[in-house]
């Protein structure tokens, strides 16, 4: 087992990291900016390391301040978390090099699962579904580009390989604006990531966001711990999850979920990661993996018990899965909300004082949160501050408890998104289950109105 981890993130991640290191004997070194001194994780680290101000890209950002606190602190791994360096092939590998286990997947995983157009050439090898497309880079042949956007059929859709998050794609509704809309998505690309590599693939236009939580432990060896609905977005960012996904066959998603697994022994992945798929009209369509652990990842963890975070710890350590397929029960429904310091009506930020704190609970309630009362939620990283999570037998009544935690959730002193909350979990169409990824969006430019 590991002996000394240095967890280098902050939030609610770095506190949830913590407190599996704790579970399994692990001393831990919360490394922090400037900013971040009071972080609960900090207080309760076995030592802290400040590694730079404020602002991420002088901190949270610098694999160099990372590798030195691991350094000084004699720890032997690091555990990246979510954002900043977690999905970082070359961080990746420089950790690997200074002597120190880096707590995911290799470099060469992550280069090649970062790259979009590599990734979907390596799902068609495992046979997962893809959407149908140029199955490759688009060249200045633009012959070739329409005859591959006539055979797929328009509307089709031109992403940067190097894209995510929502940058670089273009949508193109036909053949007239199809080459001037692939330079014009080039160039972007070039500017935004430095690879002005695209592809094409056809636009799905009105489906669902559902993933696949897999666990592996790179020596031939791979799970899943079931799909997880996260369709209710803004700005391509997840506002709330749940798991299982509502209303898909269980032949499909155990197919897909099983091509996953089988992918992740092909491709000798390590750790824990996420396939995220587009759901339309009965298909699975591959857009990407997630390398890391996922910030939605409890409520895969509510449905099976499975503590995915001590078991990325432990297959770092060298050990294998510590469970088989077989061994995995699927019990009952999760919902998990996002909590941000933002206006719920503007969307801006909220940072401040928080002078007040309850959280709630009570049966089948989950907080993960890096607040408390008196805490100052710095200006200068995401708004996340905390993550409700309810479960119960069935999706109605973990929806119920859900309504009710954001009830009695009370963070006075600076703005919330709970109320934003409490009517999502209200809405009729919501409880019914299997909204679009437009549908939050659709629905707030009606009430704008």
């Amino acid at each position: 087992m590991l002996n000394k981890v240095v967890i280098a993130n902050r939030g609610e991640i770095a506190l949830r990291i913590l407190r599996a290191c704790r579970e399994l004997g692990i001393k831990t070194v919360a490394v922090h900016s400037k900013a971040d001194a009071d972080l609960m994780h900090v207080r309760l680290a076995d030592e802290a390391v400040c590694i730079g101000p404020a602002p991420s890209s002088s901190s949270y950002l610098s694999s160099h301040a990372i590798i030195s606190a691991a350094e000084v602190t004699n720890a032997d791994a690091i555990h990246p978390g979510y954002g900043f360096l977690a999905e970082n092939a070359d961080f990746a590998e420089q950790v690997e090099k200074s002597g120190f286990k880096f707590i995911g997947p290799t470099a060469d995983v992550i280069r090649v699962m970062g790259d979009k157009v590599a990734a979907i050439e390596q799902m068609q090898k495992a046979g997962v579904p893809t959407v149908p497309g140029s199955n490759g880079p688009l060249t200045d042949d633009a012959a070739r580009s329409m005859s591959v956007a006539n055979k797929i059929g328009y509307p089709v859709i031109i992403k940067a390989a190097a894209g995510g998050g929502g940058r670089g794609m273009r949508v193109v509704e036909e053949e007239a604006s199809l080459i001037s809309s692939i330079a014009l998505t080039k160039a972007e690309s070039k500017a935004a990531f430095g690879d002005d590599t695209v592809y094409l693939e056809k636009f799905l236009g009105n489906p669902r966001h559902v993933e696949i939580q897999v666990l592996a432990d790179g020596q031939g060896q791979a799970i899943h711990l079931g799909d997880r609905d996260c369709s209710l977005q803004r700005r391509h960012q997840k506002v709330i999850e749940e798991a299982p996904a509502p209303l898909i066959p269980d032949d499909l998603r155990n197919e897909v979920a099983e091509a996953c697994t089988n992918a992740c022994i092909q491709i000798g992945y390590r750790g824990a990661g996420t396939f995220e798929f587009l759901y339309e009209d009965g298909g699975f369509y591959f857009i990407e993996m997630n390398t890391r652990v996922q910030v939605e990842h409890p409520v895969s963890e509510m449905i099976t018990g499975v503590d995915i975070v001590k078991e990325q710890l432990m297959i770092a350590s060298g050990e294998k899965l510590s469970m088989t397929q077989d061994d995995i029960q699927f019990n009952g429904h999760a919902i998990e909300c996002r909590i941000n310091a933002e206006d719920p009506d503007t969307f801006m930020p909220s940072p401040g004082l928080i002078k007040h704190y309850h959280a709630p609970g009570g049966n089948g309630v989950r907080v993960d949160s890096h607040i408390y009362s008196g805490y100052k939620v710095p200006p200068h990283y995401d708004s996340l501050i905390a993550k409700i999570i309810t479960y119960a037998p069935d999706r109605d009544t973990a929806l119920t408890r859900m309504a009710n935690a954001l009830d009695e959730l009370v963070i006075d002193g600076i703005k919330s998104n709970t109320a934003l909350h409490q009517r999502l979990v209200r809405d009729t169409e919501f409880r019914c289950g299997g909204v679009n990824i437009h549908y939050l969006e659709h629905k707030l430019e009606s009430e704008a109105k």
